[in-house]
């Protein structure tokens, strides 16, 4: 969970910065087809939920370190 959190926060700023230049990564396309306000809301989320699972999440290691031997 840790790692799609962290990935899932980059695409969000990575969106917010291609956005002031005109780009967008293709997969995001579909973010700004419902208007601007709704883009800037998914954008925002898709960082809050990133950041949620990165500090909720555990590591593979802290899992193996809890797992009965």
């Amino acid at each position: 969970m840790k790692q799609i959190g962290m990935y899932l926060a980059i695409f969000g700023i990575g969106s917010i910065v291609l956005y002031f230049f005109d780009m967008q990564f293709k997969i995001l396309t579909w973010i700004d087809e419902w208007g601007e306000t709704t883009g800037w809301a998914i954008r925002i989320g898709m960082i809050v939920l990133g950041a949620i699972l990165f500090f909720i999440g555990k590591s593979k290691e802290e899992e193996q370190e809890e797992a009965p031997e």
